[in-house]
Order: structure tokens, then C-alpha cells, then sequence
């Protein structure tokens, strides 16, 4: 922790690693409140897990095809809406085959990510390093790179917070209102992919609905309405991401899997306290 402190004014690469955790843990807060409350965790981790496909065959552009310009980020924000909006239209046109077309998803997308991987010519540590996050190799393009999505993530997120909000506790009733629901629902799905590729650089695709969903968890057990819920789960996730980062840069251990032991601890101590707590006022 002294470590990390002491060198955290000296060193710019620490400097864009808190900015980076920052930033994202503002879209983290909110549409992870939503993923949670909408209980879509599952097609959160389908997307996650597409993104490697799109990173891979980025980074083949780049190399083989010499397409110099298509940043991995590129490949991972097209990859990712692209499973968005296929999963969001099967599960609104045939829900009864919906777990089918997540899991397809989910496979194909590692799958492919990991034959461009392959076929790429070169060192590709830097693209696996996606795959358990790689925050401490951030550089200034993007950050600003993250900075825009953030932007763009937080404010469709506030915009139509009303119409989500009814979305997610009751379709008929924002029906009634008035709401197009279909569209909202794939609105909310491309946020949560935007989001997604927003985390994967701070703890990877492995871990990715880990940060997306325990924040807010925690969140949910502390809060009764939702945007307490996003404010706190924003607050908890730059926690758990400066922790992550300060605990295990003198250790040298991965950022992203500390980041994520951190948030698994607090979210364990919560709810295990919060139940003994309740059976406690029962007797």
C-alpha cells in the first residue's frame, strides 16, 4: 500500500490505471444496478465472453491486414453490441430458445478469439492479458478512449433512467405508460456491452461480471431505491478497484484478480452480517 502511494505521483502508467478504474467504475455503478435489479447477469457474462472475438480479430486486422488504425478496443465495442443486439432480439422473438443462443455466444465468441490469437503473428501477451485484465498497460489513447464510452454509458444511462427503471420492475406497467419496451430493453442491453468492454480493461473478460454485479449486490442490500443503489455501487467499485490496485502493486500480484478478491470479501462480510443481524432481531 506505502508502495503504491509513494510512487503513484512519480510514475504516469499508475496515474492512468486509477483514472482508468475510476472512470469505469462511474458506468460500473450504474448499469450494474441495472443488471442486477433486471437480473440479466447471465447475458452480461455472453457478451463478456464474445469480446475476445472481437479483440482477436482486431489485433489480426492490425497485423496481417496492416490495419494499423483498428485498435483492439474497435473490435471489442463491435463484437460486443453485436452479441447485444442478437441476444436481445432472440430473447424477445423466442425466449424458449434463448439460453441456447447465450450459450452459442458465449463459446463462439472465446472460440474465435482465441483461433485469431493463434493466427496472429507475434508476441500476444499484451491481447491475452484482456482475458485477466491489463490496467497497469493503459496508455493516454486510451484512456480517452474509455473517458468517451464512460460519457456516452453514464449519460443514456441518466437520460432514460425513469424508462429503465420501469423496465426493470415492470414491463406491463411501462407498456401501459406508454414506453416502447423492446427498444429500451436492446437500449439497455448495448449499454451493459459498452460497459462491459469499459471493465475488460480493468479486470479482464474472465472477471468482468464479477466487478458488473457485486458492487451492486452490496448496493442492493444496503439501498431500497435505485439510484441510491447506482450511487453506492459506483462509490464501492472505485473502492474495490484503488484497493485492488494499491494492494497488490507491492506484492506484484495481478490488479484484477485482487480487485475482485477485495469486492468478493466485502460482498461475503455484507450479506453474511446482514444475515446474522436479521435472525438476531427474530429471536
Amino acid at each position: 500500500m506505502y508502495a503504491f502511494l509513494s510512487d503513484l505521483p512519480r510514475y504516469p502508467f499508475l496515474q492512468y490505471a486509477l483514472l482508468t478504474g475510476m472512470l469505469a467504475s462511474v458506468a460500473c455503478g450504474i448499469i450494474g444496478s441495472y443488471v442486477v435489479t433486471k437480473r440479466i447477469t447471465y447475458i452480461a457474462g455472453s457478451i463478456a465472453h464474445t469480446v475476445l472475438g472481437g479483440l482477436g480479430a482486431a489485433r489480426y486486422c492490425q497485423v496481417v491486414c496492416r490495419w494499423e488504425w483498428f485498435h483492439p478496443f474497435y473490435g471489442a465495442i463491435l463484437a460486443a453490441l453485436a452479441s447485444a443486439l442478437i441476444i436481445g432480439v432472440v430473447s424477445m422473438r423466442a425466449k424458449q430458445r434463448e439460453d441456447t443462443v447465450i450459450g452459442s455466444l458465449w463459446a463462439i465468441g472465446m472460440a474465435a478469439g482465441i483461433i485469431f490469437i493463434y493466427r496472429t503473428p507475434g508476441y500476444n501477451e499484451d491481447l491475452m492479458s484482456y482475458l485477466f485484465g491489463s490496467i497497469l498497460m493503459v496508455s493516454p489513447g486510451d484512456l480517452w478512449m474509455i473517458a468517451c464510452l464512460d460519457v456516452l454509458v453514464v449519460a443514456a444511462g441518466v437520460l432514460f433512467y425513469n424508462r429503465f427503471l420501469a423496465l426493470c420492475f415492470d414491463e406491463e406497467f411501462a407498456r401501459l405508460r406508454g414506453v416502447n419496451v423492446e427498444l429500451f430493453y436492446l437500449l439497455l442491453l448495448c449499454l451493459t456491452a459498452l460497459t462491459v468492454v469499459l471493465l475488460v480493461s480493468v479486470v479482464g473478460i474472465v472477471m468482468v461480471i464479477a466487478l458488473l454485479t457485486l458492487p451492486a449486490a452490496i448496493a442492493g442490500e444496503l439501498t431500497k431505491r435505485l439510484w441510491h443503489m447506482m450511487v453506492l455501487s459506483t462509490v464501492l467499485t472505485i473502492f474495490f478497484t484503488v484497493a485492488g490496485l494499491a494492494v497488490s502493486y507491492g506484492p506484484d500480484l495481478p490488479a484484477g484478480a485482487t480487485t475482485i478478491v477485495i469486492a468478493g470479501a466485502a460482498y461475503l462480510f455484507v450479506v453474511g452480517g446482514l444475515r446474522i443481524h436479521r435472525l438476531r432481531r427474530k429471536h
